[in-house]
């Protein structure tokens, strides 16, 4: 499980598709908290023995659902050495795009009531909760001060979206964001963002590049969990979990495709806020990634075991059918026949609460075993946004 540090003073001193109906049936979150953001870190980053010290890195990051107040989460999962955080602030983005934040919308966070924390080696921190107005389906800026060296930075590689940030010191509360000179496609320390609203709890989509939204358009947000949750309209929270490259049963050490879902998922899944329902969407890279993976029986028990360990937690688990690939560098008829033999347990093994069949949303029907021309982004592995499109609608609102 993460550690999550409760740091106190002295410490931290030294540094419309659903029902009201259906929707009335359900409580809240036991404390009224719930993920409305989340991004899964999968390593540190290459060559920062020093960390990044003196910078200020504004990370924009989309809402899923609404509340009046919020928090966040800073991970240094993968770093040597403990890292300390000299500002934190959060605001709403002026609009897409931009390092500006929304003229009035600047608050300073804080950790055990004071302004920096420490984070020791493999650990994380949970802000105090700020007064904030936090809008569905809005960008925010989390804006992170390290002064100090601190060893390998955490980060989650492949965001699909624009981020910002400057060498020169501390600008956490700038807001004009007109320091921001350099941009990166990373989020980095940032795993998290809850809010305090109505939203009655979350749905984590745990997978790899697929549900990470490689393939979609930068800064868009057409990743399907995103387009999943315009559909629930602020209903839910709606987390990504995805990685690129994830595989259900290997690391990759050295990669940046993070842990395999079995080592991560306590952390990912288990310890986010507010889980409902988990979405189970990971199993192509074992097949294609070398060393391939041809034995389904493998594949099913893990896939088994997250959903064991979900339902004692109480969470739902709804299982996503693996995506065609043919035609992709990998493919083989050996390859193609695991895949089809997970898919068959995934569709009617009944380990599951209720399947997505993402494969016969997007294959092409006069070729299953590859995906439809319309919704390929090129490379037959990935979708484009149309395909997105259609693997958000073909979840069953009524099973979340």
């Amino acid at each position: 499980m993460r550690r999550i540090l409760a740091l106190g003073a002295a410490v931290v001193a030294t540094l419309g598709a659903l029902t009201t109906a259906s929707t009335a049936q359900v409580p809240r979150t036991p404390d009224g908290w719930v993920g409305t953001w989340a991004a899964a870190p999968a390593t540190g980053v290459a060559d920062t023995p020093q960390g990044y010290p003196n910078y200020s890195i504004r990370n924009v990051v989309h809402t899923s659902t609404a509340g009046a107040k919020a928090r966040i989460r800073l991970s240094n999962a993968f770093g040597t050495t403990p890292l300390v955080f000299g500002h934190v602030t959060i605001a709403l983005a002026a609009g897409p795009g931009t390092p500006r934040a929304a003229a009035g919308t600047m608050r300073p966070l804080t950790f055990g009531g004071q302004p920096s924390v420490v984070v020791p080696a493999g650990a994380e921190v949970q802000s105090d909760p700020a007064q904030l107005r936090v809008p569905a389906d809005a960008d925010l800026l989390v804006t992170t001060f390290v002064p100090s060296p601190s060893g390998p930075v955490t980060y989650h590689p492949s965001a699909a979206q624009t981020s910002f940030f400057t060498r020169n010191g501390d600008f956490a509360a700038e807001e004009s964001g007109t320091s921001f000179t350099e941009q990166t496609t990373s989020w980095h320390y940032l795993t998290e963002v809850d809010v305090e609203g109505t939203a009655p709890g979350a749905i984590v989509a745990f997978g790899d590049s697929i549900t990470d939204g490689t393939g979609s358009t930068l800064g868009a947000n057409h990743r399907w969990p995103d387009l999943l949750s315009d559909r629930l309209h602020g209903t839910y929270g709606v987390l990504n979990a995805g990685i690129g490259g994830n595989r259900l049963l290997l690391d990759v050490p050295g990669s940046p495709y993070g842990r395999n879902a079995l080592a991560r998922f306590a952390d990912d899944v288990l310890s986010v806020g507010g889980v409902r329902t988990l979405i189970v969407f990971e199993g192509i890279n074992d097949i294609q990634q070398d060393p391939h993976q041809t034995d389904p029986a493998l594949l099913i028990s893990a896939q088994r075991q997250l959903i064991a360990q979900a339902k004692a937690h109480g969470i739902r688990v709804l299982g996503g059918t693996v995506t065609p690939f043919k035609g992709w560098r990998a493919y083989t008829e050996p390859l193609e026949q695991t895949r089809q033999a997970l898919n068959q347990f995934i569709r009617t093994g009944g380990a599951y609460d209720g399947v997505i069949d993402f494969d016969a949303a997007i294959r092409d029907p006069a070729d299953p075993h590859a995906m439809l021309p319309a919704y390929d982004s090129g490379d037959h592995l990935h979708p484009n946004d149309a395909g997105y499109q259609k693997m958000a609608a073909a979840v069953d609102l009524s099973r979340l």
